[in-house]
């Protein structure tokens, strides 16, 4: 594969300009399917040229709240805005990868990106020349005239990724882009994925894995039960939380924790969390460890996504929906 000088105009014209800065914003969206209440007052704001992260466990509303953002249907109240003007779905371009994959398996690989692209408005000629830049810039150039069904789940992911943005979509929906993908193939991803949030688009991921979430994304909304649970700056986020534990490693673990007692726990990979009585005797308790062991590392504890994920997504209510 062919290196690429940051630009698609080097290789076919097709040269998508950075988009203008913009604000994509839910105020207060509610939902109701009959008698089940999905959506009960989600809002969060994204910005161009940032990542933002969607999270929940199944039925948390992650999927309703997509699909009433790209006008599958409607809110049952609530407002969606870009720059503070209700969304105009004939003008702004929405490129979405659902976690269902939805192209025909029995169609010409080229036929169908085509037909897509020109759903989205695009002239055929245009359409074509990005079509042939994206296929390329994802090393499936050669498989352009085959059927579908003949490539791996892997190559039909990266098919399905070209519809989401032969468009030059201003607004990037990526619902669980990484599944399936061998490392390779997951990194070329993350590169386009850097490119899009350069060119200026607003990215939205949907995700359980959480290593991407923390990678790409400044801002995230967990959602639980139909609320954002937590919603702002992931390092804010993290900044916030109650700075009372520490986390240590050392060859003399075992003696550590045999002395502490119940306030110390091993974690996976051998490092020992100790849990203070209050963030104030954090600095006492960094120099009696120091002083007493040979310490390898010692700091404060600073929780993963993954550690706020697990407290805020909640136990969800019972016969909650897989598709919300």
């Amino acid at each position: 594969m062919k290196e690429y000088p940051g630009t698609a105009e080097a290789v076919f014209g097709y040269a998508p300009e950075k988009e203008a800065e913009m604000r994509l914003e839910l105020k207060n969206i509610f939902k109701n399917f009959g008698e089940k209440e999905v959506l009960k007052g989600i809002s969060f704001s994204a910005e161009s040229g940032k990542a933002f992260g969607l999270l929940g466990r199944n039925g948390a509303g992650k999927t309703t709240t997509i699909r009433i953002l790209m006008d599958v249907f409607g809110a049952d109240s609530g407002e969606i805005s870009i720059d503070g003007k209700p969304v105009d779905y004939k003008s702004i371009r929405i490129g979405y990868l659902p976690e269902e994959r939805g192209l025909y398996p029995k169609k010409k690989i080229s036929d169908q990106l085509a037909y897509f692209a020109e759903l989205h408005g695009m002239k055929r000629a245009e359409a074509v020349k990005a079509i042939d830049y994206w296929l390329d810039r994802l090393g499936m150039a050669e498989h352009k005239n085959k059927r579908l069904d003949t490539l791996s789940k892997g190559n039909q992911q990266k098919i399905q990724l070209v519809t989401a943005l032969a468009h030059n979509p201003q607004i990037v929906i990526l619902d669980e882009p990484f599944s399936g993908l061998d490392p390779v193939n997951a990194m070329l991803l993350k590169d386009v994925v850097k490119e899009e949030i350069n060119k200026g688009k607003i990215v939205l991921f949907s995700s359980h894995q959480m290593n991407y979430i923390e990678e790409f994304c400044d801002r995230i909304a967990i959602l639980n039960d139909g609320k954002a649970a937590i919603e702002g700056d992931i390092h804010e986020i993290k900044r916030n939380y109650v700075r009372d534990k520490l986390v240590v490693r050392s060859e003399a673990a075992q003696r550590i924790k045999s002395d502490l007692g119940s306030c110390c726990m091993e974690k996976e990979g051998g490092e020992l969390l100790i849990q203070l009585s209050s963030p104030a005797e954090k600095q006492d308790m960094m120099r009696r460890l120091t002083e007493t062991y040979d310490l390898d590392e010692i700091k404060v504890f600073e929780p993963s996504l993954n550690d706020i994920f697990v407290e805020y997504a909640g136990n969800l209510s019972e016969n909650t929906d897989e598709t919300a």
